[in-house]
């Protein structure tokens, strides 16, 4: 671990009306003692100060802020740590820290390394610091609640109670083959024996789902569907902008672009795709190809048509292939009967029009509905990465 003592802008860097600049290290102290008119051997941990900031060589005024110390080991780091908060003004933020920079053994922090010094402190474990960092990351409520639930040691306490379990069941099997003439009741034997089944189906269901993944990444729902069905108006429609380009010539969407949606609190990632049909353009195939491919990766897939000429017959073959991760969407439903949109409810079919936005809201609400299917009962404590497995 690095001796020198780091520093680095905590909040964003632009105009605002505060912004936290952090100092960690065994010399933080410093910064207060070269910048401020503090004295740096009086401040009490966890009190806040109001302080003249001014530059280190000729104490020119640079800022009013308020200047708080923690003290080690009682720090987010582990180290003393002290925080300057100023006005969020660029000049004022790069005089500061130009300033910080010309302080002996004082250095900018490179990205995660507060956290980093706090792994190293044992002031939290590396599933900890990437829930913390998840956290920073999250865009949706369902996000922020996982990102907080490991932060807070969920997955640690996990673990760590398997881990327990496990040096108990060893602790009995150990004794059991150093002493053979001890006689160790069997319930005792068939105790150990089902805590080691128990453990190795929750280990196994906990290894097996992807929930925790798609909740940090993005549940990937896909649009696909024949050429002039509506697709790309559908995704403008949900985007409330004008996300892709519409145009009534078919074969316009050749690549697959990716929309980042918030639906009650879970991301999700919606992907319009080439409409689907045969082509000889070799550009519009490439874009076919991938179009097959997201649909063979999506979590949920919205197959949409065009309900004033087309029937949801087309998508039978993709219905078996995919079963009940599929939607059949006929759209255009302002162009509808009345016998026309009975009909095609009595195929479950979801009715709505890109082009009135209605059924939107119902199209939402399924989604909804098919990610929380998805997690089911596993709403706990989750992997949010591959290298946990």
């Amino acid at each position: 671990m690095s001796k020198q003592t780091i520093y680095a802008l905590s909040t964003v860097y632009g105009k605002s009306g505060v912004a936290v600049v952090r100092i960690s290290g065994k010399n933080a102290l410093n910064a207060v003692k070269e910048l401020t008119n503090l004295d740096s051997q009086t401040l009490r941990p966890r009190y806040a100060y109001f302080a003249a900031l001014h530059t280190k060589q000729t104490k020119e005024p640079l800022d009013h802020a308020l200047v708080l110390y923690f003290n080690a080991p009682h720090s987010f780091t582990g180290e003393d740590i002290v925080e300057i908060q100023c006005h969020g003004s660029k000049a004022v933020l790069s005089s500061l820290l130009k300033n910080l920079s010309e302080i002996e053994d004082f250095r900018l922090a490179e990205p995660g390394e507060f956290s980093k010094r706090a792994f190293y402190n044992q002031k939290m474990d590396l599933t900890q610091a990437e829930g913390l960092a998840d956290l920073i990351d999250a865009e949706t409520f369902q996000q922020q609640k996982q990102a907080l639930r490991q932060m807070s040691g969920a997955l640690k306490s996990l673990y760590s109670s398997w881990r327990e379990q496990l040096l108990e069941v060893y602790a009995y099997l150990e004794a059991y083959i150093d002493f053979p003439e001890e006689d160790i009741p069997d319930s005792i034997i068939e105790k150990n024996l089902n805590t080691v089944f128990k453990l190795k189906e929750e280990i196994k269901n906990h290894l097996k789902s992807s929930v925790g993944e798609r909740l940090r990444e993005g549940f990937r729902v896909v649009l696909t569907g024949p050429t002039n069905a509506g697709k790309s108006s559908l995704i403008n429609a949900v985007a409330q902008r004008n996300a892709v380009i519409v145009s009534d010539i078919p074969g316009t969407t050749r690549d697959a672009i990716d929309i980042h949606l918030d639906i009650s609190g879970y991301p999700v990632i919606l992907t319009d795709t080439a409409g689907l049909r045969e082509s000889a353009d070799s550009i519009e195939k490439q874009g076919i190809e991938i179009a097959h491919q997201k649909i063979e990766d999506a979590d949920f897939i919205l197959a949409l048509f065009d309900a004033s000429n087309t029937t949801p017959d087309i998508f039978n073959d993709l219905k078996k292939q995919h079963k009940n991760n599929i939607l059949l969407i006929a759209n255009k439903a302002d162009k509808l009967t009345k016998e026309q949109i009975s009909s095609l409810k009595n195929q479950n079919c979801l009715i709505l029009s890109a082009k009135t936005k209605e059924g939107l809201p119902e199209l939402f609400d399924l989604i909804k509905t098919h990610i929380q299917n998805n997690i089911g009962s596993n709403s706990g404590v989750l992997i949010t990465r591959e290298r946990y497995r």
